[in-house]
């Protein structure tokens, strides 16, 4: 089994990836309110290729729990390392600012957070409470992290019914080891499938380009409809610096549009599938 080895050169972007700097007024209005409030957006953190389309849009997925992640999978560029201890008036400023955005769907995810007794569920259940405090008409969707597969705590996030809950594949269980070494596959699709006998609609995302085979990608989709995952989002892996895993394999806009065909017809409600997708990406519309 050939292993994944980290380089020291950064592959070179085919046309199909390259996107403009960020720009814009609406852009530069967000970044000044996430500033003000002193909170965080996975699409800056994880450096998200789609950060100008969804902000100049207005949508913005917002990152609790601070910035500085204790796991350190090898494909993420947050920061990892200790973290600090939750702060308390977080929920009621991102409810604060999901309302300034006229938001009608919010995107909510965080650092995983094993440091923490209960993995930070219960910030995680306030922070939805207060979005619905202060925004009853907005839709929530949560990309939460797998708790460790602690019932305890997946149920605290669950009582509060999120209208989507997104929890991420991320890749083929043969490539565990080496991208998310601190993580484990049937975990993440036990935490997806409580959610389902919980009574919430699931979605998750894989990465592509780390040296999967087509087979592999087709048993992750049926592992995902046995337990009725209903979206699914497929991107490419995109290397973030030197000190991440290489990427393996450019994938084609062709390729891409065949894994969505075949989602679909495992019958799977929505499928986005493009080089660029991210978890979030259009995740307004997978609601519909």
């Amino acid at each position: 089994m050939a292993e994944i080895k980290e380089n020291t050169i950064r592959a070179k972007r085919p046309e199909w990836l390259k996107v403009r700097a960020p720009s814009g007024e609406v852009f530069a209005t967000i970044k000044g309110m996430m500033r003000e409030k002193s909170l965080h957006t996975v699409c800056e953190e994880a450096h998200c290729p789609n950060i100008h389309e969804c902000w100049n849009s207005g949508t913005a997925t917002f990152m609790i729990l601070g910035d500085v992640c204790v796991r350190n999978c090898k494909f993420c560029a947050v920061k990892t390392g200790k973290g600090l201890p939750p702060d308390p008036s977080e929920p009621t400023m991102v409810a604060e600012s999901i309302a300034d955005m006229k938001l009608k769907h919010a995107v909510i995810t965080s650092v995983t957070r094993d440091d923490l007794p209960d993995g930070g569920s219960s910030h995680w259940a306030e922070t939805i409470r207060k979005i619905r405090e202060y925004n009853p008409t907005t839709t929530i969707e949560v990309l939460i992290p797998d708790f460790k597969g602690d019932l305890d705590a997946l149920h605290r996030v669950f009582c509060e019914k999120p209208d989507i809950l997104n929890h991420n594949i991320e890749t083929v269980p043969r490539l565990y080891a080496n991208v998310r070494p601190q993580a484990d596959y049937k975990t993440s699709l036990f935490v997806l499938e409580s959610a389902k006998e919980f009574g919430l609609k699931t979605k998750t995302g894989i990465m592509v380009g780390l040296g999967e085979s087509l087979e592999e990608i087709i048993q992750v989709m049926e592992d995902l409809r046995r337990i009725d995952v209903k979206i699914m989002t497929i991107g490419q892996y995109l290397q973030p610096s030197k000190e991440h895993l290489p990427v393996v394999k450019f994938v084609s806009p062709e390729e891409f549009r065949s894994y969505k065909r075949i989602g679909l017809e495992m019958g799977f409600e929505y499928v986005e599938s493009a080089p660029l997708v991210r978890s979030s990406y259009h995740a307004e519309r997978q609601l519909k």
